[in-house]
């Protein structure tokens, strides 16, 4: 290892240490999960809107769910209907905390005003969608179908702007923080980026072994992550697009992740019963959220350290409707 690298790295690594024990005294008064009835089915996706207010879920019951934050539990405030399938992931505006968008399996997105608590404007497309993500000027949302298809959304007209046909599977897609690139991840483990708005290839970086799923990016704009079939995350420099680190605590396929407000915290999900919560910076485990059954999806709080989730509910582990369709909240104190 190059001696810079101690001179770069080492105040990190001081300031993690130091941000390791007080994550690890905040966990320990503040581990308590509690779940909230969402939906009639599994939920597929949760998401904060960016002012940390509401929770909205989207589940295989064909409709998203809206929650209120109030201090230490959600509180439903509706439930959306409307979408002939699968309410498969939806996002929130990236400034506006009033919006958000759903895709389903029935070839639609729409976008919902909580305001009004109506649909403002049903978008066709072209297949089955699976992905949707929010440009962060937000001007632009993009859905990816099964057939792996991209399409470029006008969020002001409603407007197909652009579609890609790509010829790998596609899993997720993001635009980094700075909006001027486009991210895919495929299923032979790349991570395919592209200029944006002109979509023209810029590097496919071969990420993992086996098929790569999921992407975020860090709110400072430092790091991204992936997750893999290979059950390992692995942490990239935006810069510089190199791999900075893995973590590896998963026996099971990377299905969701999320950073943490400040960039310090990542949790990552699959089919083992816990969710791991890493340290950005050392890759150290800070703690393990214990689950029943596989997890699906997991956001952290725009704001504190509250981590919502929902898990496979058809094991619950007494009666198989025990628990279905309900989202869970991590990080409330112990004693609420």
């Amino acid at each position: 290892i190059p001696l810079e690298w101690f001179y770069t790295r080492g105040p990190d690594v001081k300031m993690a240490s130091q941000y390791y024990q007080e994550m690890q005294e905040s966990f320990k008064n503040n581990n308590k999960s509690r779940e909230f009835p969402a939906h009639t089915a599994k939920v597929h996706s949760v998401a904060w809107s960016c002012d940390g207010r509401r929770l909205a879920s989207g589940s295989f019951d064909k409709t998203a769910s809206v929650f209120i934050l109030e201090k230490d539990r959600l509180v439903k405030e509706n439930n959306y209907r409307g979408h002939g399938d699968s309410v498969d992931q939806l996002c929130w505006h990236p400034t506006n905390p009033d919006l958000f968008v759903t895709a389903s399996g029935d070839k639609t997105i729409r976008i919902w005003d909580v305001r009004t608590t109506k649909c403002i404007a049903t978008v066709n497309t072209k297949g089955e969608n699976i992905n949707i993500c929010w440009s962060p000027d937000g001007q632009t949302i993009a859905v990816g179908n099964k057939d792996d298809v991209v399409t470029f959304i006008d969020a002001k007209t409603h407007r197909s702007k652009a579609e890609e046909q790509f010829k790998f599977e596609v899993n997720e897609i993001s635009w980094n923080n700075d909006n001027d690139m486009f991210f895919l991840t495929n299923g032979n483990g790349c991570i395919n980026i592209l200029s944006y708005p002109e979509l023209k290839p810029i590097q496919s970086i071969n990420a993992h072994p086996s098929n790569c799923i999921c992407i975020k990016f860090d709110p400072t704009g430092k790091y991204f992550a992936t997750g893999s079939a290979d059950a390992l995350v692995s942490l990239w420099d935006v810069e510089e697009l190199v791999c900075v680190r893995c973590f590896s605590r998963l026996d099971w396929p990377v299905r969701t992740l999320s950073f943490s407000h400040d960039g310090k915290m990542l949790a990552s999900a699959s089919e083992d019963h816990f969710i791991d919560i890493a340290e950005v910076e050392t890759g150290e485990k800070l703690w393990e959220v214990q689950c029943d059954s596989p997890t699906f999806t997991v956001a952290w709080h725009p704001k504190r350290p509250l981590l919502a989730y929902a898990c496979d509910d058809k094991e619950g582990k007494y009666d198989n409707n025990r628990e279905a369709g309900t989202v869970k909240l991590f990080g409330l104190p112990n004693d609420s």
